[in-house]
């Protein structure tokens, strides 16, 4: 299929086959998931992906018993994972060094190296560091003092930072889905939930959070309900 045909295909699918999907293939969509466009490379997901039938069972009653869910032949469970800031953090310095060491001239290793260390090292730690809102109000103020004499993010609350981390986690379910449809598989993202029981389910520790839950598997007749509505175009669209 063609780009064009592959986003027209997916549908919030809510009833599927049964019929057996192939779990290497859900795997592939999920590495081309991990190549999803993130916020300063941070990379602060994980993707649960569930293929044993018992665990599906618990999954789909966390999921409301709806028939997205107790159709589904997989689940996937997107999660977000702030807490590992620093592990990722440390990650990227490592990681970007290397990159300058490589692509840019001898005499500016040191200068960008030094930058990459004071964005990772510094920055992305201040950024993403909680501590019951106290910080989070702390980086409002210093940013609300800097904006008056130059452009800069406001969103640096600790409420902004999850919203950030969510954000990307949801980029990157998203090209999971359509990675899905181009292998003629269908999807359905979930909200509906009891995220605590997920969260129990898959022993996760307290600092990941649920960003959705994916059914996976092939419609059956009735899955897709009707057909696609969208408010006209022109509604949304606006050119300056």
């Amino acid at each position: 299929m063609t780009f064009e045909e592959i986003v027209n295909y997916r549908r919030s699918v809510r009833l599927y086959k049964d019929t057996p999907i192939d779990p290497e293939r859900v795997r592939h969509c999920l590495k081309l998931a991990s190549l999803s466009p993130n916020s300063s490379n941070m990379q602060m997901w994980e993707f649960y992906h569930i293929t044993d039938p018992e665990t599906l069972k618990k999954l789909a009653v966390a999921c409301l018993s709806q028939k997205a869910a107790t159709s589904a032949q997989q689940m996937v469970v997107f999660v977000t994972r702030q807490d590992l800031y620093r592990r990722r953090a440390k990650q990227l310095i490592e990681l970007e060094s290397q990159n300058v060491l490589k692509n840019s001239p001898k005499e500016k290793h040191e200068k960008r190296i030094k930058t990459w260390k004071m964005y990772y090292g510094i920055v992305m730690p201040v950024l993403y560091s909680r501590f019951l809102g106290i910080l989070g109000i702390i980086r409002k103020i210093l940013v609300g003092i800097v904006g008056l004499f130059r452009p800069i993010t406001y969103q640096v609350s600790e409420a902004d930072a999850r919203v950030v981390v969510h954000k990307t986690c949801a980029l990157a379910a998203q090209t999971f889905m359509l990675a899905m449809a181009a292998e003629g598989y269908d999807t359905c993202p979930m909200e509906g939930l009891d995220s605590k029981k997920v969260k129990r389910i898959l022993k996760l520790p307290a600092g990941a959070k649920i960003n959705m839950v994916i059914s996976c598997g092939i419609r059956a007749e009735g899955g897709v309900w009707g057909d696609r509505m969208r408010v006209p175009f022109e509604e949304v669209y606006k050119r300056v």
